[in-house]
C-alpha cells in the first residue's frame, strides 16, 4: 500500500459529497483528482438566475435541522441568508376555496402531530410492521381518533384532512401511499427546525469546494464508463473513461447518485459487485422530486392598500378539481413564496414542489420544447389554475402575468440518475441494512460509496447529509493508511 503522501484517490463525481471527501483527503496529504460528467461542479448543488436577477437553487432549498447540523453552520459562517418558513399555510379546498385560517391551522396541526406519532411508531415499532403498510395507512387509523364521529361534519373534516396529508408527499419526493410505514422513521432529520435557505447554496458550495479547486486535478465533461476494482489481482483500481482511456489509483471513491448507480450498476463495475451491495443498490427507492419558480412583476398576493394577504410560507392546495386537462389524478399542489423571506433574498416568486407522476407528466412534456418560451408558455398553462386562486389576483393585471418561469428536469438527467434523492417506499424490509451496505462498500478492494443515499440515518437524502457522506468515507480512508 503507498504512503499516506503518496497514496492517489479518484473520486468520480464534484457534487458536495466528492468535494468534502476530497477536502479531507486534500488537507492530509493524499493526492486527489475528481472526474465531473457536468461542465460544472456541484452536482445537484447548483443554482441559476431568474429574470429578476435573483439566484435560486435547482437542487436542495432546506437546512434540515439545526442541532449540530454543519451545512447551517457554513451557511452562517459565509453569510448565506436563512429563514424560518411559517408553517401556517394558507390552503384551498378541492373546490378551490380558501379556507378559513384558524381552520387551515387546525388540520395543519392535526397533521404535524400524526407525523411525529409515525416517526416515534415507525422507530420503535419497525420489526412488528408490515412492510406493504404505507403512510397513508397510518394516517386512517389516526385520522378518526383525531376527529371522533360526534364531532360536527366529521367525515368531512376528515376528508379534508386526508387531502392535507396528500401533501405530504412535497416534502418527501414520494406518494404518501407509498412511502413505507416501516421505515418511515430512516426519513427523520436532524433536531429542530427546517430553515429555508434563502440565499442559496451558492456560497456553501464555493466554500466546500475551495480546497479542491486549489490542489485537485479536476476533469469536467469527462465521463466514467467503468471501474475495475480487483485489487487482489493488480494492486490498484483502474477508471475507465467513455473514451476508453484509463487511469490507475490507490482509492475510488464513487459518489454518483443511487439513480446513476441503479441503471449502471452491471456495466460500470467489473467484476460484478458483490450480492449484498447490488441488492442494497436496487432496493432503496430513487425519487422524483422537481421544483417550478413563478416569478412575477410584483407580489400580488401580499397585502397592499387594504387588500388581503396570504399566510406567509407555504401555501397548498389540496386534491384540486378544478383543473381536469393538466391534473385529471388530483394531484395536490405545493408552494412556498420566496416575497417574504429576508430584505436580500426576498423576490415575487413562487416555488413550486411537484413529485412522482405530475413531475413525470411535467418533465416529459418539458422535454418536447427546447425554445425557453414554449416552456414558460407550458408552466404558466400548468400552474395558473392554482396560483390564480390567491388574494388580489386578477386575470388582466400587470402584475399578475408572470415575468419569468423555471423548472428542474432531474429526471431528464442521465448524470442525475433520472431523479432526485433516495427514499423508503413500502415493500421494503431491510432498508437500514441496505443503507449501511452501501455505506461500508468494498474498502479492501480500494471502492468507496458516498452520497445522500449512504448518509447517517438521521441526514439521508439531505445536503447534510451528502455531506457527511463524503466526509466519513475521507476520514475511512485516511484511517486506512494510518494503520
Amino acid at each position: 500500500m503507498a504512503s499516506k503522501s503518496r497514496a492517489h484517490v479518484a473520486i468520480i463525481g464534484a457534487g458536495l459529497s466528492g468535494l468534502r471527501c476530497a477536502d479531507v483527503l486534500l488537507q492530509n496529504g493524499f493526492q486527489v483528482s475528481i472526474f465531473e460528467g457536468r461542465d460544472r461542479i456541484g452536482g445537484r448543488v447548483h443554482q441559476t438566475q431568474l429574470g429578476n436577477g435573483f439566484w435560486v437553487d435547482m437542487g436542495p432549498n432546506w437546512i434540515h435541522g439545526t442541532t449540530g447540523n454543519v451545512i447551517l453552520d457554513l451557511a452562517l459562517q459565509t453569510g448565506t441568508g436563512i429563514d424560518d418558513i411559517d408553517d401556517v399555510s394558507c390552503a384551498f379546498d378541492e373546490a378551490g376555496h380558501k379556507l378559513d385560517a384558524a381552520e387551515s391551522v387546525k388540520y395543519e396541526t392535526i397533521m404535524w402531530e400524526m407525523i411525529e406519532e409515525a416517526f416515534a411508531y415507525s422507530a420503535t415499532s419497525e420489526a412488528e410492521i408490515d412492510p406493504k403498510k404505507s403512510l397513508m395507512d397510518f394516517f386512517k387509523q389516526k385520522v378518526p381518533l383525531k376527529i371522533p364521529d360526534g364531532e360536527p361534519n366529521a367525515e368531512a373534516k376528515r376528508k379534508t384532512i386526508y387531502h392535507l396529508c396528500e401533501t405530504w408527499g412535497s416534502f418527501i419526493g414520494s406518494p404518501v401511499t407509498r412511502q413505507s410505514l416501516r421505515f418511515f422513521w430512516l426519513e427523520e432529520c436532524i433536531d429542530d427546525e427546517n430553515l429555508f435557505c434563502a440565499g442559496t447554496y451558492r456560497k456553501v458550495l464555493q466554500h466546500v469546494a475551495g480546497a479542491a479547486l486549489n490542489k485537485a486535478n479536476i476533469s469536467l465533461q469527462t465521463i466514467v464508463k467503468s471501474i475495475n476494482y480487483n485489487k487482489d489481482t493488480t494492486g490498484n483500481v483502474t477508471v475507465r473513461l467513455q473514451d476508453d482511456t484509463s487511469y490507475e489509483f490507490d482509492e475510488v471513491v464513487m459518489t454518483a447518485p443511487l439513480g446513476w448507480l441503479q441503471k449502471n450498476k452491471t456495466e460500470a463495475f467489473d467484476p460484478p459487485l458483490p450480492a449484498s451491495l447490488a441488492t442494497a443498490i436496487e432496493a432503496i427507492s430513487y425519487g422524483c422530486l422537481e421544483k417550478v419558480y413563478i416569478s412575477f412583476p410584483e407580489a400580488f398576493w401580499r397585502a397592499k392598500d387594504g387588500q388581503p394577504e396570504v399566510a406567509k410560507g407555504f401555501i397548498q392546495w389540496m386534491s384540486p378539481s378544478y383543473h381536469p386537462e393538466r391534473n385529471a389524478s388530483r394531484w395536490p399542489q405545493v408552494a412556498v413564496e420566496l416575497s417574504s423571506l429576508g430584505p436580500e433574498d426576498a423576490h415575487p416568486t413562487l416555488l413550486f414542489y411537484t413529485y412522482g407522476e405530475q413531475s413525470q407528466q411535467l418533465t416529459s412534456e418539458l422535454a418536447k420544447r427546447s425554445d425557453k418560451k414554449e416552456k414558460m408558455d407550458l408552466i404558466v398553462e400548468y400552474f395558473r389554475p392554482y396560483y390564480s386562486r390567491l388574494p388580489n389576483y386578477t386575470a388582466d393585471a400587470p402584475s399578475c402575468q408572470p415575468s419569468d418561469c423555471l423548472a428542474t428536469e432531474w429526471l431528464n438527467d442521465d448524470l442525475a440518475g433520472n431523479g432526485s434523492y433516495g427514499n423508503f417506499q413500502v415493500g421494503l424490509e431491510q432498508g437500514d441494512e441496505h443503507i449501511r451496505t452501501m455505506r461500508e462498500g468494498l474498502p479492501d478492494q480500494g471502492l468507496w460509496f458516498a452520497g445522500e443515499h449512504t448518509a447517517p440515518y438521521v441526514a439521508l437524502g439531505t445536503s447534510t447529509g451528502a455531506y457527511l457522506s463524503g466526509e466519513a468515507v475521507g476520514e475511512r480512508i485516511l484511517e486506512k493508511y494510518e494503520q
